[in-house]
């Protein structure tokens, strides 16, 4: 007979479970997270990220009066020297008056170049001071803005009140002045001429500084349209202005002032005002 033999064991190892697939759905649902927080990131900050795309240059303002509306045509380029991003999708453009308490906003197309926007026009003997911003627009990304100040003047006039006969006169003695004054004609009211005028805000007071270094020089290369260097602002526009007085008198003639006489440029104003139909 054979001999007894104990029987072989078979030991069976449990496998051990593979970890991979749980460490791979714990990076996706780390990567996930990441990516939710990034794009919030971006939502909040979206404002300040600027920097990067291409920003409005050489920012210049023209002013105009069209019945009780400022015109203000904004004209810029765009720099692409600095700029990450090389294109746009828009353009904003902003213009108002002080501090912002009155401003209009637009967005143009990028290609475009110029806009014109409206603000109240300042009444006469008045000054409105205000600003023109421009920025460009990527997605939801606002570029840095390029802001320059203008200001428009109207002036005015007002024909000064004759003085009293004295008490000391006699009544024989008033009534002649009376009489001689009557048969004399005097100002129905005051013209000032141009009614209005753009004159940019002298910055650093570069204008008043030449005119103290260069007393009895005149600052002007072509009257309300060119002055010298120092005196021009930043939107090309001279920082000083010059207005004439013209007079209306009662019975219906035109005449200069005393101030606006032996002029050249209130010369050709007056011209041109003489030949206006009488108001």
């Amino acid at each position: 007979m054979p001999r007894w033999e104990p029987p072989t064991e078979q030991i069976i190892e449990q496998p051990k479970p593979k970890r991979w697939p749980f460490v791979v759905l714990l990076l996706a649902v780390l990567g996930v997270a990441v990516a939710g927080l990034w794009m919030i990131y971006r939502r909040q900050h979206a404002g300040y990220r600027g920097g990067s795309l291409p920003t409005a240059m050489n920012v210049r303002s023209e002013l105009a009066t069209a019945q009780d509306s400022l015109q203000v045509i904004v004209s810029w380029d765009i720099d692409l020297r600095s700029a990450v991003v090389r294109r746009v999708d828009s353009v904003r453009v902003e213009v108002g008056l002080g501090d912002g308490q009155q401003s209009q906003t637009r967005v143009s197309p990028s290609e475009q170049r110029t806009d014109t926007l409206r603000l109240p026009a300042p009444a006469a003997g008045q000054t409105a001071a205000g600003y023109s911003c421009v920025a460009t627009v990527q997605a939801a990304r606002l570029s840095r803005e390029t802001c320059t100040p203008w200001q428009y003047v109207r002036p005015s006039a007002e024909v000064q009140s004759a003085p009293r006969d004295s008490a000391s006169l006699s009544d024989s003695a008033r009534a002649k002045r009376q009489s001689a004054k009557a048969a004399e004609p005097t100002v129905a009211h005051i013209v000032i001429q141009p009614e209005g005028q753009q004159v940019d805000p002298d910055v650093g007071g570069k204008c008043s500084a030449w005119q103290r270094q260069h007393p009895g020089f005149n600052v002007w290369i072509d009257v309300n349209r060119e002055a010298v260097p120092d005196c021009t602002g930043p939107n090309g526009k001279p920082t000083v202005a010059k207005f004439c007085a013209f007079a209306v008198l009662t019975d219906g003639r035109r005449v200069k002032t005393a101030t606006s006489s032996n002029d050249a440029y209130c010369e050709r104003l007056f011209q041109a005002w003489v030949r206006e139909r009488v108001a």
